[in-house]
């Protein structure tokens, strides 16, 4: 009887591995948002890669803060985004003046606190 059950979870685990994890979201990218401009064109091109569904940036900061997509927030005051860009913050590191000007990064982030943005949750009106 106990070997039965035994062999019984072994099936169901291996059925389990067979379906295999979900499907990755696809990345968010200025081809997936192509009315994208100014600041939001800006935060696709140099941000999302982190901070969008699908990148490392949503699971470090869905520890912390929700909702974790820097898009759909709304407690993201401009200030505070240049600052934590330009130093760094948690495991994100300083972005560097050449990489990015201090007038593009405005852009960012008059964008991020003019949100919650419905492109975030794929919800484009």
């Amino acid at each position: 009887m106990k070997r039965l059950f035994i062999a019984a979870l072994l099936l169901a685990g291996g059925a389990a591995i067979a379906q295999g994890p979900p499907p990755a979201p696809k990345p968010t990218t200025l081809a997936s948002r192509p009315g994208a401009t100014g600041g939001e064109a800006l935060y696709v091109e140099h941000c999302a890669s982190c901070h969008a569904p699908n990148g490392m940036g949503t699971g470090l900061l869905a520890r912390r803060i929700q909702p974790a997509l820097l898009e759909a927030r709304d407690n993201l005051p401009a200030p505070y985004v240049i600052t934590a860009a330009r130093r760094g913050i948690g495991n994100m590191p300083p972005i560097p003046r050449g990489e990015i000007s201090d007038a593009e990064l405005q852009q960012i982030a008059d964008y991020l606190a003019a949100g919650p943005h419905p492109e975030a949750t794929g919800a484009v009106q």
